[in-house]
This record gives C-alpha cells, structure tokens and sequence, in this order.
C-alpha cells in the first residue's frame, strides 16, 4: 500500500488552517495510508477532519521523524519554504517530494514558488494545486467532538504566542466586564501557562474565577465550546481559527499580522480589527498596531455581532 507522510509539526492556527490541505490529499491518494506527523496534542483534533489520516505520529519542529513515518511513497513539506523541513522528508526515505521550490535542494525544481503576503489557507492550496492535487480553501469546517463543552455563551481569549499578540489584560477586563454586565455569560479561556493571565482578566473585570476554565480543558473540550458559543473575541491565535471552522462569530484582533494572511474568510460571521500596521509578529512587547485598537473597538464590534444573532 502506498504510504504518505504530511509534515505539519506547528500549533494549532496552523493545524486548523491547513485542512483543507488534508481534505485534498486524502481525496488525490484515496487507497493510501497516510500519516500526519505533527504534535502530540494536536493529534485528539484529527478525528474532527473527517476519514484524512491513518495515524498521526507525534513530531518536532524540524526533527527527524519517528520511524512509523519513515520510508513513505510521497512526503509533503506543510511546514514552510525549506530548505530544512524538506531535508527532513527526504532524510526520512520519503521517495517524491511535494513542497515549495528551495535553490538549496535539487528535488524540489518545478515546485511551487513561494509567495510572501499569502493567506496561509491559500498557500497550501496553491502548492498542492501545481502538483496536480485539486484543493478547496473553502473546505475548513469540522465535526463537533462527541463531548460536553465547558462553555455555552461568550468566550474571551486573552493569551497569544507572543508578547506583540497580547493585548493589555486591563483592556481585555474592560471588555469582559461590560458584556458580562449584558447577561453575556462570559468564559475566559487559555492554556494551563495562560491561567494567571485569564485569572488576572477575570478579577479586572469582577468575573467569578469559575468562569476561567484556562488550563482545565484539552483541545477536543475547547473546539465543543466553541462550537456551542454565542461570540468568541480573541487576539491573532488558534482559537480564533476554531472560531472559523465552526462558524461561531467571532471578533479577532490583529496586530504585526493582517489579516489578509491569517484572518477569517470573508462573513457576516466574523469581525478582523486590524490598524494597518505591520510588525514583529514574535516580539517580546505588545505591537504598536494592535495597542491601536481600542476597547470601544471591540465592543462595538461584538455588539454588531451578539445583535445580528437575535435578529
């Protein structure tokens, strides 16, 4: 049987952006046993793609692959340009590489050409639609998870990868206390290194800490509540991407990102607040762009929202 190994070892934004990606290479290799090597956490969210992968072997970024993921037919490189990612497939015994042209390694010649300033939706479209693999960037819906969601109204997300992506914690309490003080039930979710951070919105905001459910639920618990909520409002981060897949309305602050690389797809559903501003999407302090954005900003947005839900 032919084997296929897809190389996406990245977060979960990453994960979510590249399904439809998956979607396409399971339709062009139908017979095959393919393998999605990527984190371990990110491994409970693949049954929610539907029938894509056989297995998902647990991986590093730029590491070598563990050997259930060696020796495939087909490699495809959804890490990045290269040259290193794709060193990994092909030191793995991958035997046809599928990946952006990189100068630095010969088996790539006739690949794709990268292109900065790319939804990263479309970006994994577009590789794999030179190599013959048709793919819809529209196809980003998931199944809901068979689990009891932890949340049932608005979420608040305050956490993000890095310092430039988080906006001010007095901000985000401003925010939760005035749609807490709307009936909006407001939950304030994060990672369990988030947890001091969702606690410090909530006390901000006069928020009972039952409401923080930050480090208490994994990711199948996070993508039910979402999937049942009424509004998520979050910054540039992964939740918003699951905010996208479920169509649950959502208001995404944007800030060394825009979002033409990153945002929602274009719907009534979601609100992308952005400045115009590019920067250091890693840096150790909060982005002027997103420092732009302003509390009425958000809320005025998650109240056009909440509204054209009752209507």
């Amino acid at each position: 049987m032919m084997r296929i190994v897809v190389l996406r070892p990245l977060g979960l934004g990453d994960f979510l952006t590249a399904v439809p990606a998956y979607r396409a290479i399971a339709r062009a290799f139908p017979e095959a046993h393919r393998i999605l090597a990527a984190p371990a956490e990110l491994c409970a969210l693949v049954p929610l793609v539907g029938d894509v992968f056989a297995e998902c072997v647990a991986t590093a970024p730029l590491q070598p692959l563990a050997p259930e993921a060696c020796g495939a037919d087909v490699g495809i490189d959804l890490h990045g340009r290269g040259p290193a990612s794709q060193r990994v497939l092909l030191a793995s015994g991958a035997r046809r590489l599928i990946s952006f042209h990189n100068s630095a390694v010969t088996e790539t010649a006739g690949s794709a050409t990268w292109f900065a300033g790319e939804h990263e939706v479309a970006r994994w479209c577009r590789m794999l639609t030179h190599a013959g693999i048709p793919c819809d960037p529209r196809d980003l819906a998931l199944a809901r998870p068979y689990v009891t969601p932890r949340v049932a109204s608005t979420i608040v997300h305050p956490g993000a990868a890095s310092a430039a992506r988080r906006w001010p914690v007095e901000r985000w309490s401003r925010v939760a206390r005035a749609l807490d003080a709307a009936g909006c039930n407001v939950t304030i979710t994060g990672s369990a290194a988030e947890r001091p951070l969702a606690e410090a919105v909530a006390d901000g905001a006069g928020i009972a800490r039952a409401n923080v459910v930050a480090g208490t639920t994994d990711l199948t618990q996070l993508a039910a509540s979402v999937a049942c909520a009424r509004l998520v409002i979050s910054g540039d981060t992964g939740i918003a991407h699951l905010a996208t897949a479920y169509e649950t309305p959502s208001v995404v602050l944007f800030g060394p990102v825009p979002p033409a690389e990153w945002g929602p797809p274009p719907s009534a559903r979601h609100r992308a607040l952005w400045r115009g501003r590019r920067g250091d999407p890693h840096g150790a302090r909060l982005d002027p762009g997103l420092a732009a954005l302003s509390v009425e900003d958000v809320l005025a947005a998650a109240r056009e929202l909440l509204a054209g839900a009752r209507t």
